[in-house]
């Protein structure tokens, strides 16, 4: 079976940071800096989540996902509180991220329906509790291990509608997805890609947009203007970045770039942040 996450999390990893490990008390709030997401780890305890005009309620162990920027609030029993573990998450290419875009704004999963995943938990929960040499950096890379697992668990549940995830749900779309973001240099055509999918080229295309949401020559040109993005921010020169991402010129690339993102790639690279390679 094909790794649908390699590529992805080889390209746009996520880092965590964690910010609290223990009770938290009465009403607690974490403000958004425009920037980073959170992930809350929830071992014990009743809590309210408050965003914009929602409340959700959380009645056993569980984890919440914000992927992206948002504001939220805890409210929790002033004297019990929850034993709660949280960090920040940074997506790398912030906004323009895939995995991060293509996740729903919240997700709310019970810990006990997270696949695979209780040995992590049990592990990061006796680091984050304890204070052992080492601890903050062992919980932050158990977090960036449980990103993993949420996103298996939401290809694999097929809970996500829509967008990138949804296609990577798919038992046939998965198989060209996967060849795009581990060959994109490669000059796929649809008839190309419904072969590696093993569809006919009509009922490729039609599944693709609907499950999807975009064509896959549509998609294929985004996932390469990603690639292209990080290729800059990493300071790489653009002629070779044109060809390892199946542009036959700088011409070719700016073009496409310009398209999506509204700037040419010098002008993107001006203003865009500065990544560290590795």
């Amino acid at each position: 079976m094909v790794d649908r996450l390699a590529a992805l999390m080889t390209h746009f990893p996520v880092r965590a940071q964690m910010f609290n490990a223990g009770a938290l008390c009465g009403l607690n709030a974490v403000d958004s800096d425009g920037v980073r997401g959170q992930l809350h780890l929830i071992r014990d305890g009743a809590v309210q989540v408050r965003y914009g005009q929602e409340t959700l309620p959380i009645a056993q162990p569980s984890l919440l996902l914000f992927p992206r920027p948002l504001s939220h609030r805890f409210l929790t029993d002033p004297e019990r509180g929850a034993d709660m573990v949280c960090a920040h998450l940074s997506f790398e290419g912030g906004a323009d991220n895939p995995v991060a875009s293509a996740l729903p704004g919240v997700v709310c999963l019970p810990l006990d329906r997270i696949g695979g995943a209780v040995a992590v938990l049990s592990l990061l929960f006796e680091e984050a509790f304890e204070q052992r040499c080492g601890r903050v950096a062992l919980v932050e890379r158990l977090f960036e291990v449980v990103m993993i697992q949420v996103l298996r668990q939401l290809m694999e549940s097929g809970e996500v509608k829509g967008g990138m995830l949804s296609g990577l749900s798919h038992p046939r779309l998965r198989h060209a997805l996967v060849a795009m973001h581990e060959a994109p240099a490669q000059a796929w055509t649809l008839d190309a890609l419904a072969g590696v999918a093993g569809m006919s080229r009509s009922v490729f295309a039609t599944t693709f947009r609907d499950t999807v949401g975009s064509t896959p020559g549509q998609y294929l040109q985004c996932w390469r203007v990603q690639l292209a993005q990080r290729a800059l921010r990493l300071g790489r020169p653009l002629k070779r970045i044109a060809d390892e991402v199946g542009y036959g010129s700088e011409a070719a690339l700016s073009r496409a770039f310009k398209a999506l993102s509204g700037y040419s790639p010098r002008e993107w690279r001006k203003q865009a942040p500065v990544a560290a390679d590795g």
